[in-house]
């Protein structure tokens, strides 16, 4: 038999950028009993939802809950916008950029792919100024939506959206603004009707704390009304059925109901914080962590510090040092899991989740492992970073009205 609770005393150090950490708290929301999903209790539980996700997505306009992964909320906001042959831009910021790419295509949808060159390309943000640029030579506008990853979660890097949306104005283009922020809802900053996001598409397994299988598509007017004009095929994912049905709190379909128990009693956590002080306390985690890697005397990956990630930071070894086996010797030693570098990233950087449910103790912990893990691996450290984090913490502490859990 498969043992999955295999790890030793205490707790697992998960420490990737997602799947993230589940409370107590929402694991026990999950525990309890299976309701009638077409009866009279889950009808309010779903419009309660419906009502609390748009305080997350900062938003007036409908929220879709999709049973499934951010993979599926990918397709859906796709397919409920794009016709068969439809042109798509998109600007390539790490690996999660390139896989809806891959996507796009095998939807029949064509994708130009706007990058900077080379694996630096993936130290940066999207650039803004070079899609106003290509949106100002499609003057035919063939080009039916811009797509865009918020937080790349490959690289940490948080993207400014808000200059995007600036850049399709300035070029006076109708395109949609199709956003991911998977790994960013709840953790980085993110507003979709002040940043005039067309398709914000999100998941479960991030900010948000809970396991992986809730997806979202919040959408904007203009969306739906592309929607109507949309003939790829769609049925699971067709917006239209999910929209009428939601007016009453239900589904179209079997909606994952133990996990909307957990949705539900997250959204609570969050908002009774206050989304902003949630926001700012990711601020500071990152900044802690940052601090560690600046005293390693190590390279960040994302190399502009504008769009530094509040949700996970890459951490680059030096020349000649394999990532990956880094990251074994520190989760067989010291029972921790951190993220690998993928695609362009491979082998050369690994990665620093701090979000979610989490915590200064939690980091320093896990910078502990880290900063062990590499002197075990033969990684030359200028200095302690375990202490670094411990002085930013203690001198920059939690904005009063704050809390952590």
């Amino acid at each position: 038999m498969l043992k999955l609770n295999f790890h030793p005393s205490g707790r697992h150090f998960l420490q990737i950028p997602g799947p993230s950490p589940v409370p107590d708290r929402i694991l026990r929301a999950m525990s309890l009993p299976t309701i009638d999903h077409r009866g009279p209790e889950f009808g309010a539980l779903g419009l309660e939802l419906l009502s609390k996700i748009q305080k997350i997505f900062k938003t007036e306009n409908p929220v879709i809950i999709y049973p499934a992964s951010g993979t599926g909320a990918w397709e859906a906001a796709l397919a409920n916008t794009m016709s068969s042959g439809d042109r798509v831009l998109m600007f390539e910021t790490g690996h999660f950029a390139t896989l809806w790419h891959k996507m796009a295509l095998r939807l029949d949808i064509q994708p130009e792919f706007l990058s900077l060159p080379g694996y630096e390309g993936w130290r940066q943000g999207v650039q803004a100024d070079m899609i106003e640029a290509r949106l100002k030579e499609d003057t035919g506008h063939e080009l039916k939506a811009v797509c865009v990853v918020h937080n790349e979660t490959s690289t940490g890097v948080t993207s400014d959206i808000a200059a995007v949306r600036k850049a399709i104005d300035a070029a006076g283009h109708p395109a949609l603004l199709i956003v991911d922020t998977i790994s960013g809802l709840a953790s980085a900053d993110f507003r979709h009707d002040e940043w005039g996001v067309d398709v914000t598409v999100s998941g479960s397994q991030k900010g948000l704390m809970l396991p992986p299988g809730i997806s979202f598509n919040a959408l904007s007017p203009k969306a739906i009304e592309a929607s109507k004009r949309s003939t790829l095929p769609k049925s699971f994912w067709a917006w239209d059925e999910i929209l009428e049905a939601n007016k009453n709190g239900y589904w179209p379909y079997t909606p994952s109901t133990n996990l909307l128990y957990g949705l539900n009693e997250a959204l609570d956590m969050l908002l009774d914080e206050g989304i902003d002080n949630v926001l700012a306390r990711h601020q500071r985690w990152g900044a802690g962590v940052r601090a560690a890697i600046e005293a390693w005397g190590l390279e960040i990956q994302c190399q502009d510090p504008a769009v530094y990630s509040p949700v996970l930071t890459g951490v680059v070894m030096p020349e000649g040092v394999d990532a990956d086996a880094v990251r074994k010797i520190i989760y067989e030693r010291f029972d921790l899991s951190l993220g690998m570098g993928l695609g362009k990233a491979k082998g050369k950087m690994f990665r620093i989740g701090h979000l979610g449910d989490c915590n200064d103790l939690t980091l320093i912990a896990t910078l502990g492992g880290c900063e062990a893990g590499m002197k075990l691996a033969g990684v030359k450290l200028k200095g302690s970073g375990v202490l670094a984090a411990l002085d930013y913490f203690a001198a920059n502490p939690l904005n009063a009205g704050a809390t952590e859990r």
